[in-house]
């Protein structure tokens, strides 16, 4: 019992248990400056010459400043963990890469600046977790791809996006109209050709658009620049006003931009590149009269065509207008076509059938249309049969006829009325081929001097087998032309325009005069005349048999002229062959002389008689002495 009190004495002794400490913060990377005092926690590290993101970062940070340093990538484990981190700047390093995943633990993130670096697209994993993203600055990169996912956590929340001096030439238009609280949008300085109508109809709260300097020749009308004013700068303008730019991209001043032109807008910088009549003057100056399109003409279209069941076939159709025409088809049955398992149909106007049936035979109507209006064409299609096996075609030549054959010939009526069965529908009597030959045909046409201001005529044609559209400009005072440089055996669609000025708006306009579809003559070949390669090899081998010839005699020469000087080389002395006596003269005391070769003979003469004594001398013989 004693040992209890003794207890209770020792207990007030016992030491009491410490609240728990505040974690140790992780030191401040080596050239930063971190504020661990106090809240809100900062790690400041710019231009401090970084490789990649410190590993020893406090995780407890709310802002993060990595600019002006030499980081090439973000990994994953790099902001691991940083659940409370509400800035991040990762400016003018030079990232290339993204791991996908980065930035999932930063929820909490509201700002993030990538601007200034190296990156070449932005996947749809890059930016996933950033769930309360408000501010997103891409601009200065390298960006030529941006996914359609790639910013569908930050869709409700962005408020901020600016992609601007990239190189982006399309962008996912349906993600970008999901950004509902979007304020200012930034897609200047980049590469973008066109935008599709109603793109951003969805962004009610769109302030700012900035289109600058990009490769723009129209701007479609969208229901929210109908609903709000549009002024050119921010300054001065109400709080429901959206400030559009959209200079230095080459307009097309044409009645697609008549309600823009209609807008009440400040001063700005914006003028026309085309048509040529407009271009270069400034947007604001030219009058809504002068924003005018021309209809569609069709041009060109396949002449009648009969395939077998069972292999495809190509309708063309080609259109000119301001602006280029839309070509669609219709089918015999008044079908709207389009891609489909049988059918494609392309942007420049050719419908393929992949593979015809018996019941796609009738007439297609190709339907041109643009802002002005549209022009229809028929083509008509026959199916037959399947063919039945054939042999190869026998070699024959064909039929000479007398004449030249690009000389210009009235066509006679039998020829006239089979190509009219071959090439469809008469043609337009306002224009007419009255003569043409293999590479040549007059072109004609009624006077048009009942239209006012006329200056020139223009002749448009192709022929069938490509797609190569050729302008020619002729005088006002013409009513006919002849065209040269034809493809002979070939289908030509052909028309005429009347070029005059418009008296009510003072501009250049264009009246069609009437077209016309002819055929030039196939061109002659020489029966038994023999191929190209084939003369080609033959002088080839005649050429070679002249040359091996003339090296064989010249080889014959020489052996006969080294023959004929005893085996030496021509123009080599010959060594003098022994004698067998020596003349010396004994007219004084001279001694005996070597022997030299027997003089020619030649014609008797007058001279001194001198005595000589001859003695032998030869192999074994000495000279004798006097």
């Amino acid at each position: 019992m004693a040992i209890l009190p003794l207890l209770l004495c020792l207990l007030p002794l016992a030491p009491a248990s410490s609240p728990p400490q505040p974690a140790t913060p992780s030191p401040c990377p080596r050239r930063c400056r971190c504020q661990t005092q106090s809240l809100p926690l900062s790690v400041l590290c710019p231009g401090a010459g970084l490789l990649f993101v410190p590993p020893s970062l406090d995780r407890r940070a709310a802002e993060l400043r990595l600019a002006d340093n030499f980081i090439a990538a973000v990994r994953r484990r790099d902001l691991a963990n940083m659940t409370g981190l509400l800035h991040l700047s990762l400016s003018r390093n030079t990232i290339r890469h993204v791991a996908a995943g980065a930035f999932a633990d930063l929820r909490a993130l509201r700002a993030l600046h990538l601007d200034g670096n190296r990156l070449t697209s932005l996947g749809e994993g890059q930016l996933r977790g950033l769930v309360n993203l408000r501010h997103l600055i891409l601009s200065n990169n390298q960006l030529a791809a941006l996914a359609a996912g790639a910013l569908d956590d930050c869709s409700e929340t962005l408020e901020d996006l600016d992609l601007s001096y990239n190189n982006l030439e399309q962008l996912p238009w349906e993600a970008l109209g999901r950004l509902g609280n979007v304020n200012t949008l930034g897609l200047d300085h980049n590469l973008l050709a066109s935008v599709p109508a109603g793109a951003f109809s969805r962004l009610h709260k769109l302030a700012r658009l900035d289109m600058t300097s990009n490769r723009l020749t129209t701007i479609p009308p969208d229901p929210l620049f109908s609903r709000l004013p549009l002024l050119a700068r921010p300054r001065g303008s109400p709080a429901s006003a959206l400030v559009l730019a959209f200079g230095g991209n080459p307009l097309h001043c044409n009645c697609e931009l008549v309600w823009l032109r209609r807008l009440a807008r400040e001063d700005d910088l914006e003028a026309c590149a085309s048509p040529p009549a407009l271009g270069g003057r400034y947007f604001w100056a030219v009058g809504e009269e002068e924003f005018v399109c021309e209809p569609p003409v069709v041009t060109h279209r396949s002449p009648p065509l009969a395939v077998p069941a069972g292999r495809p076939a190509a309708l063309r159709c080609r259109a000119v207008g301001d602006p280029e025409p839309r070509v669609r088809w219709v089918s015999p049955q008044g079908r709207l076509l389009g891609n489909s398992s049988r059918a494609r149909a392309f942007p420049n106007g050719t419908l393929e059938l992949l593979v015809t049936e018996p019941g796609d035979g009738g007439i297609f109507t190709c339907i041109a249309a643009n802002a002005a209006g549209e022009a229809t064409a028929a083509v008509e299609l026959t199916v037959g049969p399947p063919p039945p096996p054939q042999l190869a075609n026998s070699t024959s030549c064909d039929p000479p006829r007398d004449g030249d054959p690009d000389a210009l010939t009235p066509p006679s009526a039998a020829s006239a009325s089979a190509k009219a069965a071959d090439t469809g529908p008469p043609t337009d009597r306002g224009v007419q081929v009255t003569e043409h030959g293999a590479t040549a045909a007059l072109v004609q046409w009624p006077d048009q001097r009942p239209i006012p201001g006329i200056r020139m005529y223009q002749i448009q044609y192709n022929s069938s087998a490509d797609d190569i559209l050729v302008y020619r400009m002729i005088p006002a005072d013409s009513s006919s032309f002849l065209l040269t440089d034809l493809a002979s055996g070939r289908t030509y669609d052909l028309c005429v325009l009347a070029v005059y000025e418009d008296s009510a708006t003072g501009l250049t306009a264009t009246r069609p005069v009437g077209c016309s579809r002819f055929s030039t003559e196939p061109a002659l070949r020489p029966c038994g005349a023999p191929h190209a390669p084939f003369l080609g090899g033959t002088m080839i081998i005649a050429l070679g048999g002249v040359i091996v010839a003339s090296v064989l005699v010249f080889i014959f020469v020489l052996l006969m002229r080294y023959k004929v000087h005893g085996g030496q080389p021509p123009g080599k002395a010959k060594t003098p062959a022994p004698v067998s006596s020596v003349c010396s003269q004994t007219n004084g005391a001279l001694g005996p002389t070597p022997a030299l070769p027997a003089p020619e003979p030649t014609a008797p003469r007058a001279h001194t008689v001198v005595q000589l004594d001859c003695e032998p001398w030869g192999p074994g013989h000495e000279p004798v002495g006097p």
